[in-house]
C-alpha cells in the first residue's frame, strides 16, 4: 500500500478559502459577524486523546482545528492498535493456504493479500512509534469479539483441519467476512479520527479491500 502525500500547504489554503467564504455570507447576511454561519452549522463530536473527555465542535472549529493540528487523537492510535491485530489475523490465514489449497487463484490471492499486508503491519508499528504510542493499550490487546471480522479460535481450528475444495471455500467466507470488517473499522474511523496519514490509510483499506472482496466472490 502507497500512502498519498497531502500538501499541508494546500490543505491550509483550503480552509482559508472556506473561511473567507464564510465571512462573505456574514457580510452579505448584514449581521457583519462571520461566526455566525458556524454557529448555525452542524455540531461535530471530537474524541479527546487518551484519557480525555470528548469535545463537541461547531463544523468550522473542527475544520479549522484540522488545518491547524492533526495529531492523532483516541480515535487514530486505537484504529491503529486493533487494524495491526486485525491484518495479523489475516496474514496467519493466508499462511496456511499453499499447503491447503487446492485452486491456483487462491493461492495467488493470499499471496497478494499477504504482500500487502505485512508491510502495512510494519508502517503502522512505525506510525506508533513515530508518536510515542504503545503497540497494545497497557499491555492488552484488544478482544477478538470488539474487532468486526475477525475469526474465532473454532473457526481457525477448522480452517487448518480442511483441505482441497473445502478449505478453499472456507478460507474465502472467512476472509470476505475479515475484509468487511476492516472496511467498517476504517469507515468509523473516517468520522473519528483526525490524523491525516491514517485518514489516507483508512481510505486505501476501504479501497484496496473492497476490490479484493470482490475479486474473492467471484471464486466462490
Amino acid at each position: 500500500m502507497h500512502y498519498r502525500r497531502v500538501s499541508r500547504v494546500s490543505v491550509a489554503a483550503a480552509g482559508l478559502t472556506a473561511l473567507a467564504l464564510l465571512g462573505l455570507v456574514g457580510c452579505d447576511s448584514g449581521t457583519g459577524e462571520t461566526g455566525s454561519a458556524a454557529g448555525g452549522g452542524p455540531s461535530v463530536i471530537a474524541p479527546g486523546e487518551p484519557g480525555e473527555a470528548n469535545r463537541t465542535l461547531s463544523a468550522e472549529e473542527a475544520r479549522r482545528q484540522r488545518v491547524e493540528d492533526d495529531s492523532p487523537n483516541s480515535a487514530d492510535v486505537s484504529y491503529v492498535r486493533m487494524m495491526i491485530q486485525h491484518h495479523a489475523q489475516a496474514l496467519e490465514m493466508t499462511a496456511l493456504v499453499p499447503d491447503r489449497a487446492e485452486s491456483p487463484k487462491i493461492v495467488k490471492l493470499a499471496e497478494r493479500i499477504a504482500a500487502a499486508q505485512q508491510p502495512e503491519i510494519e508502517a503502522m508499528k512505525g506510525w506508533l512509534r513515530s508518536h510515542d504510542k504503545a503497540e497494545r493499550d497497557d499491555g492488552h490487546g484488544h478482544e477478538h469479539a470488539t474487532m468486526p471480522g475477525m475469526a474465532t479460535q473454532a473457526q481457525l481450528k477448522q480452517l487448518r483441519a480442511a483441505d482441497g475444495k473445502a478449505f478453499d471455500q472456507l478460507f474465502l467466507t472467512l476472509m470476505i467476512t475479515h475484509h468487511q470488517g476492516a472496511v467498517t473499522m476504517s469507515t468509523e474511523l473516517k468520522g473519528q479520527g483526525n490524523n491525516i496519514r491514517m485518514e489516507e490509510m483508512a481510505d486505501d483499506v476501504v479501497a484496496q479491500q473492497t476490490s479484493e472482496i470482490s475479486r474473492m466472490r467471484a471464486l466462490m
